[in-house]
């Protein structure tokens, strides 16, 4: 027992005598290399000044609603400047730094602050909302740039590093994993052109604009956004991955503007439910909700309900990888999409075409006429006017007018929806409607494909 005794206090000694920091990174190296390329970046904008009328009603309003006579509150003051705090870094030793399109946005005046407290006044050479990608420069020579790494080498477990500005505390580094890729966050503008890395570093206000390091001290990632139910951290923040950071930049540091690849599809997941109904191996791909008129997609010969496996022979695992790419993709080149369509795999050339600035979406008014079902929903007629209005509804459909709970109400639908098609059959009046209805198995997957707010598309209806 003895000996035993001696031996368990020998192996201890020896193994608290190895440094806990042996297996774990060397944060301190890596921000004490790269944190001169770092800036902390404040803007200024002035409140717009309101009349005498509108300054008026503005206090009249105010003290109604505060009859004890308590002052107005500074940003009810017209002209009085509002300032916001982000985070950059250097993109080149000539000046150029980098940030978010929402740290600058608006700005009346942006000043850039280095790490030896040396203050620039910035000019803004271009922004790109999709991307929430700006460009800035300062007249500054013998700046210490980045180095960038390659996103789409980034696995999920990784450690990475951010420094920024959170909460206005300058040069500040927060360290953490790579939780997801390929995440798809609501988007700022008409599509989502940004396929997000997650991770759970501790990203607050401020941070926006700074850059994330792996271990090799690349940037990998621009910091954008949050996600929060308090406006701080909640150990969810995603970044826009280095890759297509690059493609933006490049282009607004030649033209201050940015053209990206556009298909003209409406497109989602394919969920297990959709998989079961279409006969695929596994869930995955972009399906094909709806194919916009004379869009790139349709002169390919792209259809409803097909799938995009893959583009340019890049696997799309989910749908808001579709988008990133063709985004990368400059107006006119040509790819290859690989599609699914009725079980069988086919290979279309497509000519690239150019986003449009604007997106233009229908309105839908409710329907007037009443019928049954057993799908727990109401449909019927299709209002004239609405189906002359949208180009999805010229062939007809009907309406939803009343949904209860069932399989429609739980595959989505929403009272107001137009059904066209009902288990691969078109729906052009409400007798098409019952008659498909009357053959519908009970149990089994089956596709609703409907027009919502001018848009197709394509549900699942669980049958039990």
């Amino acid at each position: 027992m003895k000996k035993f005794l001696m031996m368990y206090v020998l192996f201890m000694t020896a193994a608290l005598s190895v440094p806990v920091s042996a297996n774990l990174p060397d944060f301190a190296t890596l921000v004490a290399e790269n944190s001169v390329s770092i800036v902390n970046i404040t803007t200024r904008q002035q409140a717009p000044q309101r009349s005498s009328a509108e300054q008026r009603d503005l206090e009249e309003l105010l003290r109604q609603l505060r009859p004890d006579g308590a002052p107005i509150e500074p940003d009810a003051v017209p002209g009085r400047p509002r300032g916001g705090v982000g985070s950059g870094f250097v993109m080149s030793s000539d000046g150029y730094i980098i940030t978010n399109h929402h740290v600058v946005a608006n700005a009346d005046s942006i000043t850039v602050t280095l790490t030896d407290r040396r203050e620039y006044t910035a000019e803004i050479i271009g922004t790109d909302e999709l991307s929430d990608v700006a460009l800035i420069k300062i007249e500054a020579e013998g700046l210490r740039a980045v180095r960038f790494g390659d996103s789409e080498k980034v696995r999920v477990g990784e450690w990475v590093l951010a420094i920024g500005s959170p909460f206005g505390l300058e040069f500040s580094a927060a360290a953490g994993i790579v939780s997801a890729k390929s995440r798809n966050v609501p988007s700022r503008g008409p599509a989502n052109y940004v396929s997000f890395i997650q991770t759970d570093v501790a990203i607050n206000q401020g941070n926006s604009g700074g850059p994330l390091f792996n271990l090799d001290g690349e940037v990998i990632g621009i910091n954008s956004q949050i996600l929060s139910s308090t406006g701080g951290s909640n150990g969810i923040s995603f970044a826009i991955p280095s890759n297509m950071a690059l493609n933006v930049l490049e282009q607004l540091r030649e033209t201050g503007s940015v053209s990206r690849g556009l298909l003209g599809v409406l497109i989602k997941d394919v969920d297990h439910a959709l998989s079961m109904a279409f006969d695929m191996p596994r869930p995955y791909g972009a399906f094909v909700d709806d194919v916009q008129p004379g869009s790139p997609a349709e002169e390919a010969g792209v259809q409803n309900n097909d799938i995009i496996l893959a583009f340019n022979g890049i696997t799309i695992e989910q749908s808001s990888q579709l988008p990133f790419y063709v985004g990368q993709i400059r107006p006119g080149s040509s790819a290859e999409l690989t599609i699914m369509r009725d079980g069988e795999t086919l290979e279309l050339p497509v000519v690239v075409g150019a986003l449009p600035g604007n997106d233009q979406a229908f309105g839908n008014e409710r329907p007037s006429t009443p019928r049954g079902n057993s799908l727990a929903l109401s449909v019927g007629e299709l209002d004239p006017g609405l189906q002359q209005e949208v180009p999805a509804l010229a062939q007809g459909g009907v309406q939803i007018e009343q949904l209860r709970d069932g399989p429609g109400r739980r595959a989505g639908l929403a009272t107001g929806d137009a059904i066209v098609a009902l288990n691969h059959q078109p729906v052009r009046s409400v007798d098409d409607f019952n008659r498909i209805m009357e053959s519908l198995p009970e149990t089994g997957f089956i596709p609703i494909r409907v027009v919502r707010d001018g848009r197709g598309t394509t549900l699942v209806l669980e049958l039990n």
